[in-house]
C-alpha cells in the first residue's frame, strides 16, 4: 500500500509563527514554493500559509506584510499522517479542496504533498491511479 510518506516531498521548511509575511514571501521565492507550513516556538505544526493568502488576505485588504505575522493568516489546518494511505490523502485534499497538504509523524512536520507530488507519484507508478487523479482534479478544480 502506498502511503503519504511514499509520495511526499521531504525537506519542507517552516516559517515561524511570529515571522512576518514579508519574510514568508521571500522564503517562498527563495525555495520556489507557493506554500509554507507554519511552526510555533514548540516546533509543532500550527498552520500553513500560501502565496494567495498573502495577496488576498493581506495586500488586497490594505494590511502591512512587514508587520503582519504568518500565524495571523493561518486558517484551519488540514494535514495527514505519514502512514496514511493515498486514498486517505486524496480524500482529505478533495474534501477540503486543497492543493497542498502537510505530512506529520507524531506532531512533527516530515513533508508536504502537492499536486506535483501526486502527478509524479502517478507517473512513477506509486499506485496513484488515473481514476484517483481524475477525481482529485474534478473535486478541487470543478466544484469551486
Amino acid at each position: 500500500m502506498t502511503t503519504a510518506r511514499d509520495i511526499m516531498h521531504t525537506g519542507a521548511q517552516c516559517i515561524g509563527a511570529h515571522q512576518t509575511l514579508d519574510e514568508a514571501a521571500k522564503m517562498m521565492r527563495d525555495k520556489k514554493v507557493g506554500a509554507l507550513p507554519i511552526c510555533g516556538d514548540d516546533q509543532k505544526l500550527h498552520g500553513i500559509i500560501t502565496d494567495r493568502d498573502i495577496v488576498v488576505r493581506c495586500l488586497a485588504e490594505g494590511k502591512d506584510p512587514a508587520t503582519m505575522t504568518a500565524m495571523e493568516l493561518a486558517g484551519h489546518l488540514h494535514c495527514v499522517r505519514a502512514e496514511d494511505s493515498m486514498d486517505t490523502v486524496l480524500k482529505k485534499m478533495e474534501q477540503h479542496q486543497i492543493r497542498r497538504i502537510p505530512v506529520i509523524d507524531g506532531d512533527r512536520l516530515v513533508g508536504m504533498i502537492s499536486e506535483a507530488d501526486l502527478a509524479m507519484g502517478h507517473r512513477d507508478g506509486h499506485q496513484v491511479t488515473d481514476q484517483q487523479i481524475i477525481e482529485f482534479m474534478d473535486s478541487v478544480y470543478m466544484k469551486r
